[in-house]
């Protein structure tokens, strides 16, 4: 017959390399994910940094022409604004002057066509 006491052996001597096997398969995941962090490090600080400062340089530069288009546009915008209050002043004051010029033109014409009219009134009544 055998002795009982052996399976029970075989089966701690058989958890004992379970838990070795789990954690040596602990320890060998922990080193596997320093190596890729100290590789992702690695190559963010080689590879993505310059690209991020570079990146961050032309965003400061397309931020300073933006500044200065909006600066030149309001610029523009005042001068037009500027010009267009003045081309309707002087239209209003050529307006004002030609209606000035007429009216008293007419005023002329309507007092020679009146002095005419008169005189012709006096012709035919003699």
């Amino acid at each position: 017959m055998a002795d009982p006491s052996v399976p029970l052996w075989i089966m701690a001597v058989v958890s004992v390399l379970e838990a070795l096997l789990i954690i040596g398969m602990g320890v060998g995941g922990y080193l596997v994910y320093s190596r890729v962090m100290t590789l992702v490090n690695d190559l963010e600080a080689r590879q993505i940094a310059p690209i991020r400062e570079k990146v961050d340089a032309i965003l400061t530069d397309v931020q300073g022409i933006t500044a200065r288009v909006n600066q030149q546009t309001e610029r523009v915008d005042h001068a037009i604004a500027g010009t267009i209050n003045r081309v309707d002043d002087t239209a209003a004051r050529v307006r004002a002057g030609v209606h000035d010029r007429v009216s008293q033109v007419t005023g002329v014409v309507r007092g020679v066509r009146a002095v005419i009219m008169s005189l012709l009134r006096k012709e035919s009544h003699a």
